[in-house]
């Protein structure tokens, strides 16, 4: 293969060669991965795409070649690539973008025509040392020469010739960008850090919104985001210079630095977009944009910008488009949650309550049970604050109190546009919770959030909020309290021993029996070494049976609630996590986080 990345055709490989494909299709089949007929195929298809080379890893696992090695699976190019990095004596690495310290990367000023010359890119800098992806292992000339230039120790690790092309462009395009916007500014923007200079950091650095370095700042955040399946993107303004995190399956993670004013102009930039006064820095703002994922898809994010000490953070809330079509059992119900579900919301009449934290899923559960409800023989409304999910069949308002529009007022409109289903985004308020009663003794179906630890507590919180005990008995049908999980990566997980002592802590005071095995989280590249993958929700349903209803009085006693609700059926967050760790779906490091144990176990148990 040439240097510009061009297939050739003669055999090789030897030292201070680049890879090229009968060199490579020599060794595999040599190495039993492929069979003649495989190795004739890849002839061919390379003739064909003469016209768009790529480096020979990707070519053949491109093809879809089956792996001889591992029956019923194909030979990908991360296969190859660990394949030949142990042929060549050298690591192998899978490069995880959110463990890159681009910034110091980036810092190196690589000449961008240098590394693209030798196939090349650095992934980790230290005090004494580079260490730089190739896809080249035969190919080292270049070491000696960059290693005079930075006055450090190289080492080589290989790396799939696709993740460099694709880090490569996109890092050091981000940095072209950063700088160009820095070189626009003013450098004592990144020196403003007294409180009192606060209403003076939008106009420090004199960046235009609209400038194209920006512009593209921005565009790759949004994409970069998606791609890396975030929840929500956080802009924080430091001392010295701006950060860039990402949530992702509830955990937050540091993806990039830059300069202050370059924050600053960033989240100008995409108060624009949302439609907020970009003027207005000393008061909270909330505001929303839609855009499009690399897929195709829109996407909403829901936007809400702070003031702090040192400038204005802004928070994106993304919202996955594939809310909306999510199954129950996709949402993690199972069986017997389902049909308790189902039960509750398939009734005519009455108020459903979902408890929990913020980003506890809430908001999904109720717009998938929405979706599950809606007929074109219903009218489905909403009121929220704001609405996170746009969907056209339902009627939605949203609360703005600049003008009057509350919860309370917004469920007096709904009343007269005969509705059937009304969803309440929250109740915060007598008012709000007396009109949300009286709707469901007027024969329409409420369903609303509340803020409370478990299920039971929901009921509590009613009474301190002033509504009457024989108002809840007459129109509360269940109360389900959820908490999300993350959920063990499919790829590498592992069936092992069970820790007695951990399975009782997450089971006691109950008498569950202990599983022979459970599995565990391990780390591969698809998880990022992280042993999870994704979120999952668990559950705490509580129905109101006639015997429960009896307890709900002014002077209830909120134990002797939950006993008669464990009687009643009602499983437990930690009962339902212990399930999800038994289903393997999760472990019990991940439900101790969400799940506290029960107070008075010893009341809950009797």
């Amino acid at each position: 293969m040439s240097n510009d990345g061009t297939v050739l055709f003669n055999k090789g490989g030897h030292q201070g060669q680049p890879i090229e494909l009968g060199f490579l299709l020599d060794e595999l089949f040599k190495d039993g991965y492929i069979d003649k007929k495989a190795v004739e195929n890849c002839r061919r298809s390379a003739l064909i795409k003469q016209r768009t080379p790529m480096h020979p890893m990707t070519l053949i696992g491109s093809l879809k070649i089956e792996n001889r090695k591992v029956p019923g699976s194909v030979i990908s190019v991360e296969d190859i690539t660990s394949w030949m990095a142990a042929k060549a004596g050298l690591p192998y690495q899978h490069i995880d973008p959110l463990k890159l310290e681009v910034r110091a990367i980036t810092e190196l000023n690589l000449p961008l025509a240098y590394i693209e010359r030798f196939n090349i890119m650095p992934v980790k800098v230290t005090s004494d040392k580079v260490i730089i992806a190739t896809a080249e292992p035969f190919v080292d000339e270049w070491v000696k020469e960059l290693s005079q230039v930075l006055k450090k120790k190289i080492e080589r690790t290989i790396v799939s010739p696709i993740d460099i092309k694709r880090y490569r462009e996109e890092f050091f395009a981000l940095a072209a960008s950063v700088k160009g916007a820095t070189g626009s500014g003013e450098s004592q923007a990144s020196r403003i850090s007294d409180f009192e200079q606060l209403v003076t950091l939008g106009r420090a650095g004199k960046l235009d919104a609209s400038d194209q370095h920006i512009v593209h700042i921005v565009d790759w955040l949004l994409q970069y985001a998606f791609d890396q399946r975030a929840s929500d993107i956080h802009l924080e303004p430091r001392r010295e210079s701006g950060n860039v995190r990402f949530r992702i399956d509830g955990v937050l993670h540091q993806i990039y630095q830059v300069p202050l004013n370059v924050m600053t102009a960033v989240t100008s930039r995409i108060k624009v977009l949302g439609r907020m006064d970009v003027a207005e820095k000393r008061r909270p703002q909330d505001g929303r944009l839609k855009t499009v994922t690399p897929h195709g898809e829109e996407v909403e994010l829901r936007l809400s910008t702070m003031p702090t000490t040192f400038g204005e953070k802004l928070v994106m809330r993304i919202f996955d488009p594939e809310t909306l079509k999510k199954s129950f059992q996709e949402l993690g119900f199972s069986t017997d949650e389902l049909k308790i579900w189902r039960g509750m919301v398939e009734r005519p009449h009455g108020i459903i309550l979902v408890t929990g934290p913020t980003g506890s899923g809430k908001t999904t559960t109720l717009y998938s049970t929405l979706k599950h409800l809606s007929r074109p023989d219903l009218n489905v409304c909403t009121i929220e604050d704001p609405i996170e999910i746009v969907d056209p069949n339902l009627n939605q308002m949203q609360v703005q109190p600049s003008i009057d529009v509350t919860f309370s007022s917004g469920v007096r409109t709904l009343l007269r546009q005969d509705p059937d289903i009304i969803m309440v985004g929250e109740i915060r308020d007598l008012e709000t919770a007396e009109i949300a009663v009286q709707a469901s003794l007027t024969g329409h179906l409420v369903l609303s959030t509340l803020h409370t630890n478990d299920s039971a507590s929901a009921v509590t919180r009613l009474l301190d909020l002033g509504v009457s005990d024989f108002l809840i008995q007459a129109t509360l049908l269940g109360v389900t309290a959820q908490r999300l999980v993350r959920t063990l990566c499919p790829f590498c997980k592992r069936a092992g021993a069970v820790d007695e002592h951990a399975w009782h802590l997450l089971t006691a005071p109950w008498d569950i029996p202990q599983p022979e095995v459970i599995f565990h989280a391990v780390g591969c590249p698809e998880c990022r070494r992280t042993g999870y993958l994704g979120r999952s929700a668990i559950f705490e349903m509580m129905l109101v049976t006639s015997d429960l209803a009896e307890l709900i009085t002014a002077s209830m006693n909120l134990e002797a609630l939950r006993r008669q609700s464990i009687n009643d059926g009602m499983r437990p967050l930690r009962l339902s996590g212990a399930n999800a760790v038994v289903s393997g779906l999760t472990t019990p490091e991940e439900v101790f986080k969400v799940a506290p144990p029960p107070r008075n176990m010893g009341a809950w148990s009797s």
